[in-house]
């Protein structure tokens, strides 16, 4: 079992920055490959980033690509994504996302726990 708990949301201004956490409970983190996802009101769950546990590979969707990074430090079983030059189409609740699997770790259907969520809104 896996517990997620994300943190860092907010609202700000487009343009603005955050850097989202999440933080993982359990002894083997570093086994499982961790996810970004946004649901926005009335839209379905979309990816955003992931990363693999296996060296380290990271995936974005293109509407974040150059603007968002993910990364992980597992002695402190944490996953971040860091957010730059913010959208108002950014606005959405964000999840983080745990998925024992390795490869490409674009679809929801991949991953086996999910956090709460946090929301992000950007204001124009």
């Amino acid at each position: 079992q896996v517990q997620l708990v994300e943190s860092g949301g907010g609202l700000v201004q487009a343009g603005a920055s955050l850097r989202l956490s999440c933080a993982a409970s359990g002894r083997t983190f570093s086994r499982y490959s961790m996810g970004w996802f946004r649901q926005a009101p009335g839209k379905e769950r979309e990816f955003v980033a992931a990363i693999s546990w296996i060296g380290g590979n990271t995936y974005y969707a293109d509407s974040v690509k150059g603007r968002f990074t993910i990364s992980r430090d597992n002695a402190k079983n944490t996953v971040y994504l860091q957010m730059n030059s913010l959208k108002p189409e950014d606005t959405a609740v964000y999840y983080c996302a745990a998925s024992t699997g390795i490869v490409k770790l674009t679809t929801s259907v991949q991953y086996d726990y999910w956090g709460q969520g946090t929301q992000v809104t950007v204001s124009s």
